[in-house]
């Protein structure tokens, strides 16, 4: 995989897992409920996750990459459009995760009662299911890893790249969620703040889309 191909996709990634969905609301209410240790381990299991999935959307996608030079380019013009729609409602979205706790606790399918009696194996188990559970990932693998695939070099050395490239930004991510849940969540709790937060994710997201429509990958 060239450096140029893996920094854009890097770039690309940066703006996916930091936009937040059910395994960054986890993160951040085990910062609030029982500190960074929980957090580290529901982490774990969410990328855990994220790596079966990302293996089974793979053996899917060698098989479309070796098919049909215009099935890959339908497969990259519907991963821009996933990539602009994400941005699209990321921008108008009005969530704010940080300013209600009880929202937080309607997230946890248990309730917060008996989520304090959760071992840590429970709390590692949580983490993989809410990825394993989430049938957007699996589109957003198939759509997101072909836009920087060449077909002409092996695909399993430039796939384990991605997975692990990914897996590590994730991780990373919803660490440094719960971290800044933990510090600054009065700072947080203002709407105009998460207007902006908000904004600012979903300019990335259709930014980035676009430009991958204009992305030559050399065949």
């Amino acid at each position: 995989m060239e450096i140029s191909t893996w920094l854009l996709f890097i770039a690309v990634g940066i703006a996916a897992v930091a936009s937040p969905g059910p395994a960054i609301l986890l993160a951040v209410s085990n910062s609030v409920r029982f500190g960074m240790a929980k957090v580290l381990l529901s982490s774990l299991g969410n990328i855990t996750g994220l790596f079966i999935l990302s293996t089974a959307a793979i053996f899917g996608l060698g098989a479309i990459l070796k098919t049909s030079n215009h099935l890959f380019l339908v497969v990259k013009v519907i991963g821009a459009a996933y990539l602009i729609y994400l941005g699209v409602r990321q921008w108008r979205s009005k969530d704010n995760f940080f300013a209600d706790q009880t929202s937080l606790n309607k997230s946890i399918k248990d309730g917060p009662s008996k989520f304090k009696t959760k071992s840590s194996l429970l709390i590692f188990s949580e983490g993989f299911l809410i990825a394993m559970t989430n049938p957007k990932a699996i589109l957003f693998f198939t759509a997101f890893f072909p836009q920087f695939v060449n077909t002409n070099k092996a695909l399993s050395q430039q796939f384990l790249i991605m997975t692990f490239t990914f897996m590590a930004m994730s991780f990373v991510c919803l660490m440094s969620y719960g971290l800044l849940a933990s510090k600054v969540k009065s700072w947080f709790a203002s709407g105009n703040r998460t207007t902006w937060f908000n904004r600012v994710l979903g300019g990335m997201f259709i930014g980035i889309g676009v430009g991958v429509l204009s992305f030559k990958i050399e065949h």
